[in-house]
């Protein structure tokens, strides 16, 4: 899923070049459950295909909800108007039961005409008209959700994109604060850079809390970190904080715990085999893992034996099913929290 949530990165930045070259194609299918490519692709589109002094007449934006099919075909259909091209383009085109039709007019779509379909939330069917004659004759970008464990890899690959690196731990404090919602944060990222001095090329974690509103002291990483150096004190008191924040999740809290605690395993493994342990056999162990953060690894295993891992892991799987609501707990996720981190750390 990571490598393909990398391609579709690159797609987009391959068409948005294309884009400010002034080459459009005949069709854009722009659809997945993560919307953010797809509205940026649309966007782009928008700004650039059609000169301001010509979009009176030679660009149509309607909605899945008001549209039908044979309305949107008659405008692709139009021929410009003291223009290179007609834009057309379809939002929310999910929500017109007569989407699949278009099919009729991808299958030969004018040169002079570029029809964007947009859709949110899903896509087309990839085995109907639709999707198969929108890929012979113009392009699909289907945009799948970044997971959790994916996303402070996309946030760094992000900040790459721009010119700039992130402190190690920035893009975790990102990734927890803001959630698997890629375009909050780029709307964040614009606010931040916006308030760092002009070419700065390094956003530290000071920045990210200054002036995204985070603080990596009592964060569900931070956690982390105490319980591979079994700090009881300090991770008790991180957990109660963390737990009663209003967006806080126990599902999304056991998962960064569980990778890791999977990682520490790994970890443990490797160490147990006799012979010298290379730094690439370490890397295999601990893929994902910024070398900065190594040494809590370490920590971690000095702290933690073979067995006590696994009955971490074990302990993580019953949490994780507790906080989805198994056996009918009452108990509130915060609680769950502090009282997982109790037993971790026992």
């Amino acid at each position: 899923m990571a490598k393909q949530s990398i391609n579709v990165a690159q797609q987009c930045k391959e068409l948005i070049e294309e884009i400010h070259k002034g080459i459009f194609r005949p069709v854009y299918l722009l659809m997945g459950e993560e919307s953010y490519y797809p509205d940026l692709i649309c966007k782009e589109i928008i700004d650039n295909c059609i000169d301001e002094s010509n979009k009176d007449f030679n660009e149509l934006i309607c909605y899945g909800s008001d549209a039908n099919a044979e309305s949107v075909i008659s405008a692709a259909r139009q021929f410009p108007m003291m223009s290179d091209r007609v834009l057309v383009v379809l939002k929310e085109a999910q929500l017109m039961k007569s989407l699949e039709s278009l099919s009729v007019y991808c299958e030969h779509p004018l040169e002079s005409t570029t029809l964007v379909i947009l859709m949110h939330g899903g896509g087309a069917d990839k085995r109907k008209a639709l999707y198969k004659s929108v890929s012979k004759n113009g392009v699909v970008v289907d945009s799948p959700l970044v997971r959790d464990y994916e996303l402070a890899r996309w946030i760094e690959n992000y900040y790459q994109s721009l010119g700039l690196t992130l402190e190690p731990g920035g893009a975790n404090l990102l990734a927890e604060y803001i959630g698997c919602n890629l375009g909050a944060i780029a709307v964040e990222t614009d606010k931040l850079l916006k308030n760092i001095p002009l070419g700065c090329k390094e956003v530290s974690i000071d920045d990210i809390e200054k002036n995204v509103g985070v603080s990596r002291q009592y964060s569900i990483f931070e956690l982390t970190k105490e319980l591979c150096y079994k700090r009881s004190e300090k991770a008790l008191k991180i957990a109660g904080y963390v737990g009663s924040a209003a967006k806080f999740s126990m599902p999304a809290a056991v998962s960064v715990i569980f990778n890791t605690f999977l990682k520490v395993l790994r970890y443990e493994a490797l160490m147990l085999r006799k012979g010298p342990i290379s730094p690439s056999d370490k890397a295999a162990a601990l893929t994902g893992v910024n070398p900065y953060f190594y040494k809590d690894y370490d920590a971690a295993c000095r702290n933690y034996p073979l067995k006590k891992t696994m009955s971490i892991i074990s302990l993580l799987c019953e949490f994780d099913y507790l906080g989805k609501g198994g056996d009918g707990v009452e108990t509130s996720d915060g609680e769950l929290l502090v009282e997982l981190t109790a037993k971790i750390l026992s």
